[in-house]
């Protein structure tokens, strides 16, 4: 009977995780982790599984179908640069060598400057491709009638803070942060704050509002949402990649999404934008991030699925160019800042040569069976682009010349 119990103690302490595996017979040692994918919408998700994949995964990798529109042409020899976002640069420089891989005979030198400078770079001619998240505006569109502001992904944003003891994730929404961002909420246990996190105890911290002093189109898309959910705020301050900030005691410019972050992490108190490309970075400073409140009224986290859940909502709605804003939305389970990140193109280039290498470089980004797999946007989180809009990028691609 000793025996029996002696057995089974072992066998539920081991079932708990209490036992190590050096106890326990090698029949029940951890199963291998096997790496399992699966085909859903054209596009090929990773996943890893203990011992077998799920039902409907296989270890074999599929092929998407390809789109029939979108071929990426093979290039002369070129030298092309790209500057731009902050957010969009750890992508390029995770597409740059697979591109290169396949097309060694084009050299693509990439920079993250921020997206007005990216924006401003391509208009002049100082570079191939200018990365933006935000979309071009009427008034850019005018002055510079020959750019292209082509979708080539989906992004979006956390709002990141540090508060010392707290890990969870707080709710939050555009009234609250708009109150932060103005100076009228200004410690973590404002009954603002504390009425959307009942069950989290705050501390009487103060609020260190950290803001991008580059042109940014992080910037833009959070003061878009700040505009979208707060009237005074679009009254007064509106939105763009700069704005006139508030001018108050406990706020901090910081230069691209790397600067946020850092200065993040040294500053007690903070709430800081960045995107979401930035996330292990986040984490690894062992800072967290906000749920914020979409236009249904839930507080959804940003991930992918909550993002593609957006776009989704956004997809029909998509123009032919590209333009539009897809913050806010009324879609179940949607995250409420999300964007489009684009690449800002001249129609014209410098010589047929080099308008065909970008044309290249453009087409195998957009193509699912390259630039848009989750082999690559998986490792900075982003979503592919919707198969409508692939074909709209790809029509504005040929327009380059």
């Amino acid at each position: 009977m000793k025996t029996l119990l002696r057995s089974l103690t072992a066998g539920a302490l081991a079932v708990g995780g209490l036992l190590s595996t050096a106890s326990l017979p090698a029949s029940a040692a951890p199963k291998k982790i096997v790496t399992c994918f699966r085909l859903e919408n054209n596009v090929v998700h990773t996943h890893r599984f203990r011992g077998a994949c799920a039902k409907g995964w296989t270890r074999k990798k599929p092929t998407p179908n390809p789109i029939a529109s979108v071929k990426v042409e093979n290039p002369a020899s070129a030298n092309l640069t790209e500057t731009g976002s902050t957010l969009l640069y750890p992508l390029w420089n995770i597409w740059a060598p697979a591109y290169q891989a396949e097309f060694p005979q084009v050299s693509l030198t990439t920079g993250g400057t921020g997206s007005g400078t990216g924006i401003a770079d391509a208009a002049s001619g100082t570079v191939n491709i200018g990365s933006s998240d935000a979309y071009l505006s009427s008034t850019q569109r005018s002055a510079t009638p020959n750019l292209l502001n082509i979708p080539v992904g989906i992004s979006y944003q956390m709002i990141e803070y540090n508060i010392p003891g707290v890990t969870a994730h707080l709710n939050l929404n555009g009234t609250v942060l708009a109150g932060i961002y103005t100076g009228q909420i200004t410690k973590w246990n404002d009954p603002a704050i504390t009425a959307l996190n009942p069950k989290i105890t705050l501390p009487a911290t103060p609020i260190v509002a950290l803001h991008r002093s580059d042109g940014s189109g992080d910037t833009f898309i959070f003061t878009t949402y700040l505009s979208d959910t707060d009237p005074a705020w679009a009254s007064k301050y509106s939105y763009g990649t700069t704005v006139s900030w508030p001018a108050i005691p406990n706020a901090l410019g910081e230069n691209g999404n790397g600067g946020m972050v850092s200065a993040c992490a040294k500053t007690v108190g903070c709430i800081a934008y960045v995107g979401i490309s930035y996330l292990s970075s986040v984490l690894g400073d062992g800072q967290t991030y906000a749920a914020l409140q979409n236009g249904l009224g839930q507080y959804v986290l940003p991930t992918v699925a909550s993002a593609a859940a957006e776009a989704a909502g956004f997809q029909a709605q998509t123009p032919a160019n590209g333009t539009i804003s897809m913050i806010d939305g009324k879609i179940k389970g949607g995250y409420p800042i999300i964007n489009y990140e684009y690449a800002i193109v001249n129609k014209q280039q410098s010589s047929s040569s080099v308008a065909q290498a970008v044309r290249s470089l453009l087409e195998w980004c957009i193509d699912p069976s390259y630039g848009q797999s989750q082999q690559y946007l998986g490792q900075v989180n982003f979503v592919t682009l919707p198969t409508k809009v692939i074909v709209q990028s790809y029509k504005q691609i040929k327009q380059i010349q």
